[in-house]
């Protein structure tokens, strides 16, 4: 445990982050998952305009650095990988 003045606001600083972040994740697999539940729901239309939706949420949420910059390209490529053979 966190012994001096600097290293309890740290802890502090690092728990309101830990609780936040943890928000965000969550908001990105709930995008995520919509998207993958228009895939299997077979309808390309549906599935691009949820794409569309979650890509601007991942694009946000990376920018905040609470996902990694190529993690949210992984995640938006594997996706769009999806729905174009969705389209095929």
């Amino acid at each position: 445990m966190a012994n001096s003045k600097q290293a309890k606001k740290r802890a502090r600083q690092a728990e309101g982050r830990r609780v936040l972040k943890s928000g965000q994740r969550s908001l990105v697999r709930t995008y995520i998952k919509r998207v993958i539940k228009a895939i299997n729901g077979g309808d390309h239309a549906v599935a691009m305009a949820e794409f569309q939706q979650a890509q601007r949420v991942i694009d946000r949420i990376a920018d905040k650095d609470v996902l990694s910059k190529k993690k949210a390209a992984r995640l938006k490529s594997r996706l769009n990988k999806r729905i174009k053979a969705l389209a095929a």
